[in-house]
């Protein structure tokens, strides 16, 4: 889809089909919606940091660095954000 519209294959790409899926096989195995609730909120805190990759990304290819050390370098920098979402949220006492 995203070689005829990048619009289209970015929502096909942006919807949390994976997301949902956990939390309903959760919800189906277990039935505590306590647990739903708990992944929900780890999950919205995950995001946050994997949003790096969209932002690096394009501006990396968009000044004509090479695709692969781009993509390298965008995961590095999420990986990155992730350690320090980590430090953060321990330091608030925010427990995922």
């Amino acid at each position: 889809m995203a070689k005829r519209s990048s619009l289209v294959g970015a929502i096909l790409a942006s919807i949390p089909l994976v997301s949902v899926l956990a939390m309903l096989w959760l919800y189906i195995e277990t039935k505590d919606t306590a647990k739903v609730s708990a992944l929900s909120s780890s999950i919205f805190w995950l995001v946050l940091p994997s949003l790096s990759l969209f932002l690096t990304l394009p501006v990396m290819l968009k000044h004509g660095m090479n695709f692969y050390l781009s993509m390298v370098l965008s995961v590095g920098a999420t990986a990155l954000c992730y350690l320090v979402l980590f430090l953060a949220l321990n330091s608030l006492g925010v427990k995922l």
